[in-house]
């Protein structure tokens, strides 16, 4: 018996009789030997976490444009936040973590630079509109691997695709809304346990909120520290869902209501205030700008070969912030001009 044999079974008996398995998986597009080491979900995971575009999120907005600050999130923060909620949450309901950490790692692929900035002007300029989760899955699915793809698993891609609310339902019981797996569903609450609470903490570091300003009823229900809102909407979500009820993951309607309110609070405050919105202006006319150049067939043949649309969001969502601003000042930047010796 293999290692992986050994590890399907072990998995088998731990997990809940809704979990999905990793031997039960629908499978890749491209079918492949199953590692002997490895259960498939695991491979995934590394597969993302090896991916370059996995990388780039380090160098990607969350709320501020390019931070200095050593404390402030980016998309890899965000990523690695988000990852460790879900494990938890899993862990606790006899999930499975590795199919969880798989979507949660490859859900934010496909951001742009400057955060939703960025994506505001890619859906404004692209015919087809622009979304990141459907970028997302189309790194992993095309662009990856020098457009090979990462080809994983079809409850991965799913995850992936449909990880996203925006200013929509938190909870729903809409199949067509929710991830196949109870496991995507995981990672789709948690994207909103995880921003809300690290975005408000990153918010007050930069005064631009103060903690006297938060919605009392966040307070009185979630509690008064970063930490404990976390654990006490991780705990909810672990003590309301039953699935043994209902197949669907779930919080109370007090900790939803206090997760609504604290998602508005900083739509309002945070999101758009003056001095976030000054600088999401100036990233959206730098992007206009380098959308502009490079649509032109001249200046993307000698760039990238044949130009089509969608190779161009791929690179200009594929861009980490500095080197979309180091890209601009190179083109529309008058250059200092060196006399060689």
């Amino acid at each position: 018996m293999t290692p992986r044999e050994r590890a399907e079974l072990r998995e088998d008996g731990f997990l809940h009789p809704l979990a999905t398995r990793s031997a039960a998986t629908r499978g890749r597009e491209r079918p492949e030997p199953r590692c002997t080491v490895r259960m498939e979900f695991q491979r995934d995971r590394d597969r993302i976490v090896h991916a370059k575009s996995f990388r780039r999120l380090s160098r990607k907005t969350q709320v501020f444009l390019n931070p200095d600050g050593d404390h402030y999130r980016t998309r890899m923060t965000h990523t690695l936040e988000v990852t460790q909620i879900a494990r938890t949450i899993a862990r606790a309901l006899h999930l499975n973590e590795d199919l969880v950490e798989a979507i949660a790692l490859g859900h934010d692929l496909g951001h742009t630079p400057f955060g939703h900035s960025g994506e505001s002007v890619l859906n404004k300029m692209a015919k087809g509109g622009f979304h990141h989760a459907i970028q997302s899955l189309r790194v992993v699915e095309h662009v990856e691997n020098d457009g090979a793809g990462l080809n994983l698993t079809a409850e991965v891609r799913d995850g992936i695709l449909r990880h996203t609310k925006g200013k929509g339902p938190i909870l729903t019981r809409n199949p067509q809304a929710l991830p196949a797996t109870l496991e995507g569903q995981i990672v789709r609450l948690s994207d909103i346990l995880a921003y809300v609470n690290h975005d408000l903490e990153d918010a007050l570091r930069a005064n631009l909120l103060r903690e006297a300003d938060i919605p009392p009823a966040v307070l009185e229900v979630l509690g008064p520290t970063h930490r404990e809102r976390i654990g006490n909407l991780i705990l909810s979500v672990i003590e309301t869902t039953d699935l043994e009820r209902e197949p669907v993951v779930l919080i109370s309607e007090p900790a939803h209501e206090a997760l609504v309110l604290l998602r508005d609070y900083l739509y309002e405050r945070c999101y758009d205030h003056e001095e976030v919105r000054v600088e999401f202006e100036k990233a959206e006319r730098l992007l206009r700008d380098l959308w502009q150049h490079f649509s032109g067939t001249r200046q993307w043949s000698s760039l990238q070969g044949e130009f089509t649309e969608e190779k161009l969001v791929d690179y200009l969502a594929g861009m980490t912030d500095r080197y979309a601003i180091r890209k601009w000042e190179s083109l529309f930047v008058p250059q200092s001009w060196f006399v060689k010796a």
